[in-house]
């Protein structure tokens, strides 16, 4: 019972199923936003920026704009400017949210001070770090690949996710051992009770981290998300219709 909570637990924070449910948008491009620019990315080439507001360049060319059609490229990019931070920064919060899940298991069983939660917390931290430098190249620069949002694990760029996996699962292994232990031992505090405590305890991490709220949070925040894209994919047509260059540009591609 134990290691299966463990596990649902641990699986529940993952934003594909709220995603897969909510959002049936692709990114066909890869985008890089820093504070001067916004660039569309093409086979690891620069098919489309825009400085400041509206200065529209396709494959290295400025492109002569009205001013409708600067106000279309100017409200469609700051759309842009705005969501693709977002579905960063819902990415990052759903893997910390699970990996303080895991983390507060372990710390409850083997204790905080102990050799495995350290170990376990600093392999938390490492890859904390490392999937926020992933996406976030500075304070105000981002980048995200192209992207199907009904498999939003790809989000994660694979090695984060086998990585997120196999630190689980090694934790998993330290809960056997504490356990068994405790079940092996001829001290009745640990042969009988002390198994009864850890269930007991993994029924209050719940209620500690108020998991039900941050999942709702982010479920949440993962349908306004959809739904902005949406509404910036009606923009995007228009930028189709209105200017001949990007007449087959099609970054957001609903499904």
């Amino acid at each position: 019972m134990l290691l299966r909570n463990l596990v649902l637990i641990a699986s529940s924070f993952c934003v594909h199923n709220a995603l897969a449910e909510q959002c049936d948008i692709n990114l066909k491009y890869g985008v890089i936003i820093d504070p001067s620019h916004v660039r569309i990315i093409e086979h690891g080439k620069t098919y489309i920026q825009v400085n400041g507001n509206h200065q529209l360049f396709i494959n290295g060319s400025e492109i002569p704009l009205s001013d409708e059609q600067k106000q279309l490229v100017s409200e469609y990019f700051s759309g842009i400017r705005e969501q693709i931070p977002e579905i960063v920064s819902i990415a990052i919060e759903s893997v910390d949210v699970g990996l303080k899940v895991v983390n507060k298991v372990i710390a409850g069983i083997t204790g905080e001070n102990s050799a495995s939660h350290q170990k376990l917390q600093k392999q938390f931290d490492e890859l904390q770090w490392r999937i926020r430098t992933r996406f976030n190249h500075s304070d105000n620069s981002f980048y995200i690949a192209p992207q199907d949002f009904d498999n939003f694990d790809d989000v994660l760029a694979g090695e984060f996710e086998e990585e997120i996996e196999a630190i689980i699962t090694d934790s998993i292994g330290t809960i056997v051992s504490t356990v068994g232990n405790a079940i092996s031992s001829h001290d009745i505090e640990s042969s009988e009770q002390r198994p009864n405590t850890l269930v007991r305890n993994m029924g209050n991490i719940s209620k500690d981290l108020k998991l039900n709220s941050k999942i709702s949070t982010i479920e949440s925040k993962v349908s306004v998300f959809c739904q902005q894209l949406k509404n910036l994919n009606t923009i995007e047509q228009k930028l189709n219709e209105n200017i001949i260059k990007l007449k087959s540009f099609n970054l957001i591609d609903k499904n």
